[in-house]
């Protein structure tokens, strides 16, 4: 018999199996056990993550011998031939070869007929947002009033191209990443199952390159089985890998720490014969990284499974938070500038000198001069210097509590300076020619006016008054007059309780 790939061997025959999406296996069982059963059922999320898989045991607990249920038998004739792809009454379509709608159309035309054997007649559409748009319309009837004998079992990774006419027919889930400790919990069964020996780290670093797929994880394990002869082992993942080990990592970020530049480029052409990509080393940098800024926040949720907890704490005293933040974020953001890089230990070495160079420096607040033998700092100095009201040139302080004979003092004083600097403008204009004599004059009348003002004012309103007195007198008695205002008055009140209609 031929060999077959850990990730078709150990693929999942029921939900027990299933590494994580508790979320998604918790709504299928109950829905299962309680037999409601939907017709339609869309699985969404990256590749990997287990969308064919459960459509496949879906379809399984839908037509296993033994009755519907969230357990299939997986020993019976429809479970074995459901497993090994010759069942049927399953139809198992690529949405990207058959993108016509006279696919769709051939589709919908055997619908109708009963199974050949089975309980439900089940089609299973992978990557189904590759089909077309009049494939989707030509589908939308059938989806929503399927016959009872038929369900339709829907995989996508990009949902946001479905049609929300379609989106809006299906019961939908969205299956997550799968978390580093899962896919190693999971790879550790498989390989014991195997009966491969293999190091615990070196399933971590399977799980982090694994970037939460499933597939690519025990992928990565098979080449990592024939790499290392039959026995995993940490380092020999790393160098198949590519990636810099923890401790080169750490030596780094030593390095930066101390501002010792000398010692980060030297680390830097060490890694050049080392890793196949600087991109995987700058992401375990920045895995490195986050974990100092959770060391600096919260030591105690420190992963430990790596065993170097006592490191990465003793690196985050190192560090100040805002250094920690600051090369995250440079760093997160050089990744594009290091995938258009011709050289890419070249853009590397320029992310790190970029963090050093733009690394915050602690700032003092400056001293202010001693005040009465004391050293008094900026925001003290601030609060017990007197508030000033700037006019102008000239500064006046605040006003001081003073007594009744202070405050009248000043007051005079302030009118005697006033009436001399007045006294001195005059002269001076005096000197100057008649244009400023003129001047002088205007501003006289200036000064004058605002009484002449008051008085025009009050005369014109006098006036005023005394005409209208003798208008009214005038025309108070004018029979003329008082026949006017009798008959205009007259005809407001008759408009007024006249209706509308009669006017």
């Amino acid at each position: 018999m031929s060999y077959q790939v850990l990730a078709r061997k150990w693929r999942p025959r029921n939900f027990s199996e299933v590494a994580g999406q508790e979320h998604v296996l918790k709504t299928l069982i109950h829905a299962l056990d309680q037999q409601r059963l939907h017709h339609a059922y869309l699985f969404t999320g990256t590749r990997g993550t287990g969308k064919t898989t459960l459509a496949r045991i879906l379809a399984r607990c839908f037509n296993c011998e033994q009755g519907i249920s969230s357990r299939p038998c997986n020993a019976c004739s429809a479970c074995s031939e459901i497993g090994e792809g010759r069942f049927l009454d399953l139809h198992e379509i690529d949405a990207a070869s058959r993108t016509k709608v006279e696919d769709t159309r051939e589709l919908l035309e055997n619908v109708q007929f009963a199974p050949a054997r089975a309980r439900f007649k089940v089609y299973l559409i992978d990557e189904v947002h590759m089909l077309s748009t009049h494939s989707f319309n030509a589908l939308l009837k059938t989806l929503e009033e399927p016959p009872e004998h038929v369900k339709f079992l829907f995989a996508t990774t990009d949902p946001q191209k479905l049609p929300v006419t379609i989106l809006s027919r299906c019961l939908q889930f969205h299956l997550k990443n799968l978390r580093p400790k899962a896919i190693v919990k999971y790879l550790g069964a498989v390989l014991e199952q195997e009966q491969v020996e293999c190091e615990a780290d070196a399933l971590w670093q399977l799980a982090a390159a694994a970037a939460g797929s499933m597939r690519d994880a025990l992928t990565l394990t098979d080449q990592a089985i024939a790499y290392c002869e039959g026995k995993i082992s940490n380092s020999a993942v790393i160098e198949m890998l590519g990636i810099p080990p923890r401790q080169q990592v750490f030596a780094l970020l030593r390095a930066m720490a101390a501002a010792d530049l000398p010692k980060v480029l030297e680390i830097s052409e060490k890694l050049a014969g080392q890793v196949a990509d600087y991109a995987q080393t700058l992401d375990n940098l920045l895995t490195t990284l986050h974990r100092l800024a959770i060391a600096q926040v919260l030591p105690d949720a420190v992963e430990t499974h790596l065993g170097d907890r006592a490191e990465i704490i003793e690196l985050a005293r190192a560090f100040s938070a805002e250094d920690v933040q600051l090369y995250y974020q440079i760093g997160n953001k050089g990744r594009e500038e290091l995938a258009l890089s011709a050289d890419a230990r070249e853009a590397f070495e320029m992310l790190l000198l970029r963090m050093l160079a733009f690394a915050p420096e602690p700032v003092t607040p400056a001293a202010v001069p001693p005040v009465g033998g004391k050293t008094k700092t900026p925001d003290a100095a601030a609060s017990q210097a007197p508030a000033t009201a700037l006019s102008g040139s000239d500064v006046e302080a605040a006003p001081e509590p003073a007594s009744a004979p202070v405050a009248e003092a000043k007051h005079e004083a302030r009118q005697e300076a006033e009436q001399e600097a007045r006294q001195v403008r005059q002269e001076v204009r005096h000197e100057a020619g008649p244009e400023a004599r003129q001047e002088t004059r205007h501003e006289a009348k200036r000064e004058a006016a605002p009484e002449a003002s008051d008085e025009a004012e009050h005369d014109a309103g006098e006036l005023a008054g005394e005409a209208r007195s003798s208008l009214i007198a005038e025309y108070e008695n004018d029979p003329n007059v008082q026949a006017m205002l009798k008959h205009f008055s007259g005809k407001l009140i008759r408009e007024s309780v006249t209706p509308m209609a009669q006017r």
